[in-house]
């Protein structure tokens, strides 16, 4: 089981609640850390993770998940409802990059993705989710390619290669459809020639006999 499946078992489904998406990120800027809090469990990964209850209404939340050097269980941390995200930033709308910002009514925080395509597929479900859930207040997605917005996600990219692929072999079965059409057309046509050819052939055998 790979990290984000386990996080999903883990931290989620036990609250009655689906993960919709997760990034692995670590921060841009160190966090100033107080002189008393030395002492601290160490090394950890963080997850950004964004969820939605299965209880109606439906409520969307992102939360900060983070599991602790030589440890297999997840921690769930700070989490903020989807109505307090403020602003998505993407950093650099012209590439593909790995760095964006998130802030909230009470916080900002700037991260760094594990890959810039990671990134891409946690922005485009963020995006969706949003859309879906959210009636009022949305946050602002500035910085971010189009392929984001423009409502290019890997679902409609799965959905429209699954739509071209239905379409071409229904294409490919009707005209295979008018060739046999055609085909039993002709032979029809060469059936009945071969009928009256075999029927004048009896009437003049009958009157050459005569």
């Amino acid at each position: 089981m790979n990290a984000k499946s386990a996080i999903s078992k883990e931290i989620f489904a036990p609250h009655d609640e689906r993960m919709l998406g997760a990034v692995q990120v670590k921060r841009r800027t160190k966090k100033k850390i107080p002189f008393l809090a030395t002492g601290g469990q160490g090394e950890y990964l963080t997850y950004i993770c964004l969820s939605v209850t299965n209880k109606k209404p439906a409520q969307a939340s992102i939360t900060k998940v983070k599991q602790f050097e030589g440890s297999t269980s997840f921690v769930r941390r700070t989490q903020w409802m989807l109505e307090q995200l403020r602003q998505v930033n993407g950093i650099d709308p012209n590439r593909d990059s790995p760095e964006f910002d998130l802030l909230f009514e009470n916080a900002f925080d700037q991260w760094v993705a594990s890959t810039a395509s990671e990134k891409c597929t946690f922005f485009q479900v963020l995006h969706h989710t949003c859309q879906r859930y959210l009636t009022d207040k949305k946050p602002e997605f500035i910085n971010c390619q189009s392929k984001i917005m423009g409502g290019n996600s890997i679902l409609h990219s799965a959905a429209d290669s699954v739509t071209s692929a239905v379409q071409k072999a229904s294409q490919a079965l009707n005209e295979r459809g008018e060739r046999l059409g055609r085909a039993e057309e002709k032979t029809e046509e060469l059936k009945n020639s071969a009928q009256q050819f075999a029927e004048t052939a009896h009437k003049v055998g009958i009157w050459w006999a005569k």
